[in-house]
């Protein structure tokens, strides 16, 4: 199957969104965990984040079109924080589901039955249930003209990982974790490590 620049526009928009979700390959599984300025929780999966930088520590998430009201580009505009949490498989489930378009003040911790959990100093609440989380200080907002999108990056300030998932050279075992991907818009993935290569010089 061959799909030109015309047949790609003309095709059905499901059916567009899935094949081009899909094409990307495998991405990155993520809860993102707000609180407005007003106390309320919110919770969205994502599957758009993406290393920036290691010195200092920065990643990125492309958030939809979206006013700015009591959600997740409002609440990380207005607070500056917000918390990112591994999906492990034994609540797939509750996190595919906080992707509902609920009503703005509804919480989707209470909405799919996930646990909000708070770490001193952190105003965003982490999801309890995750395995592997860390918190982000809002650096720069980009907007992106051409779909109304925006670039959000953010600054790593706290990492948890259990002790037993952190190799001495700081290489996180992301498959005993269980940490789960995706593809497309709705498919979920387990992973298996091939092999592990050292540093690459010429």
């Amino acid at each position: 199957m061959v799909f030109t620049k015309e047949e790609l526009s003309g095709l059905e928009r499901r059916y567009r969104a899935n094949l081009i979700n899909s094409i990307g390959g495998f991405k990155s599984l993520v809860l993102v965990g707000t609180k407005s300025g007003e106390g309320k929780e919110n919770l969205s999966l994502f599957s758009s984040l993406v290393h920036i930088g290691a010195d200092p520590a920065l990643c990125g998430l492309v958030v939809r079109p979206n006013k700015e009201g009591q959600n997740t580009l409002g609440n990380i505009l207005r607070t500056g924080v917000y918390t990112i949490n591994h999906v492990q498989a034994g609540f797939i489930e509750k996190a595919h589901q906080t992707s509902a378009k609920y009503p703005e003040g509804v919480s989707e911790f209470e909405a799919v039955g996930l646990t909000p959990d708070y770490v001193e100093e952190i105003a965003a609440p982490f999801v309890k249930e995750s395995i592997i989380q860390f918190a982000c200080e809002l650096v720069q907002r980009i907007p992106i003209e051409f779909n109304q999108t925006h670039f959000i990056i953010g600054k790593i300030t706290h990492v948890m990982v259990p002790d037993s998932l952190l190799g001495p050279d700081g290489f996180i075992d992301l498959e005993s974790a269980g940490t789960i991907t995706c593809s497309g818009l709705d498919s979920y993935h387990t992973t298996k490590r091939l092999i592990r290569l050292p540093y690459a010089k010429p």
